[in-house]
């Protein structure tokens, strides 16, 4: 092992480069560059293989890190891909938009102990990356078809894992989703920098090919019923996220101009997906040459100032009535806006939203 890992004390840590900010705010486009091979290697080298691995313990999907580290350290990146899977249905997602910081990466040993943290995420993200690329990744085979089926009610991130483990055992699935691509909040709610849609889209397409179906645009309660659902198929899961937005019950604030994170970044995602979207094109859901105030210090808060900025904001302000260091989103996140020119209001609540009809300041 020690000719392999354990170089934490001679590798400094080393994150991928990112794209310069000046180009980066112009366009949707991911933020962080690729690791080349050498790169990943050397910086999966990095890990203590610890007896007790806080990066695994701290991962919600506990991910077997370490081991698949030590395969990455090695080269053998299609046994690392296999692993990684092995507990997580969309690796190549969570490598791109886990809270790293907050979760496997702020609690790795070697990070505690002030070598700096082996960067996770990034290795994670160039694994699957790779896989995908030389084709490792397959279609479901199934060795044995079942009769019977599970509708599943929302195309999500979680109907889209629940599908594919079913299917892996064999069962019939539909996903029934209201809207007309697959991927819920990864394709709607995430944006590019962030997240690029082919991510999502070759990870739907490969599990078209696995023998899922996919009825789009089919609103259960409106478009079909519960019971005709529960008598079509023999089970029912119900995987419909949480697109309530909490209310800011202020005074004005039933002003004009004022609206939830999901309307403003699904209208942002569909423009760049390519859709005509009402809202963005007459100015109501176009932050471009607007004063925009966001409210709150979580990764949606990041994706909105983020978001705001790209489309050409005249100022972009993030209100967060904790500090910095206290913000419960990812703190690369936070340092990325920074850089982007967002300007953070630390301590700071709102107290009334000003305006006759429309909103004018806080």
């Amino acid at each position: 092992m020690s000719e392999k890992m354990l170089k934490f004390t001679r590798i400094d840590h080393q994150t991928p480069l990112k794209r310069k900010v000046e180009k980066r705010v112009d366009d949707f486009k991911e933020v962080y560059e690729e690791f080349i091979n050498k790169k990943a290697q050397e910086q999966s080298s990095r890990c203590s293989q610890c007896g007790i691995p806080f990066c695994q313990i701290h991962c919600p999907l506990n991910n077997n890190i370490p081991d698949w580290l030590k395969l990455a350290a090695e080269g053998r990146l299609q046994e690392a891909s296999q692993l990684a899977h092995s507990t997580n249905n969309m690796p190549e997602v969570c490598g791109r938009i886990c809270p790293q910081d907050r979760l496997c990466e702020g609690n790795c040993v070697i990070e505690k102990s002030g070598h700096g943290t082996v960067t996770i995420g990034s290795v994670e993200k160039y694994i699957t990356d790779t896989a995908w690329e030389k084709g490792w990744i397959k279609p479901i085979k199934v060795e044995k078809e079942l009769d019977q089926s599970v509708a599943i009610i929302g195309g999500g991130p979680a109907g889209l894992a629940c599908a594919e483990e079913l299917r892996k055992f064999g069962y019939k699935v539909t996903i029934y989703d209201r809207y007309d691509r697959p991927g819920g909040l990864l394709i709607y709610g995430i944006p590019n920098f962030k997240l690029e849609k082919f991510v999502v889209e070759r990870r739907t397409n490969l599990l078209k090919k696995s023998g899922i179906k996919f009825q789009q645009n089919m609103e259960v309660g409106k478009d079909i019923s519960l019971s005709d659902l529960k008598e079509k198929h023999d089970a029912v899961l119900i995987a419909t996220g949480v697109y309530k937005p909490r209310e800011v019950n202020l005074p004005g604030h039933n002003l004009k101009n004022i609206f939830p994170a999901m309307e403003f970044l699904t209208a942002s995602n569909r423009k760049g997906l390519g859709d005509k979207v009402k809202e963005f094109e007459n100015g109501t859901l176009n932050a471009q040459n607007k004063n925009v105030v966001v409210i709150g210090g979580g990764d949606t808060a990041m994706d909105c100032v983020r978001t705001a900025i790209r489309q050409n904001a005249k100022s972009v302000k993030c209100l967060y009535r904790r500090d910095k260091e206290n913000m419960p989103g990812s703190l690369r996140e936070v340092n990325n806006a920074e850089e982007e020119g967002i300007e953070f209001i630390w301590l700071s609540n709102p107290k009334k939203f000003i305006g006759n009809e429309k909103i004018s300041s806080l």
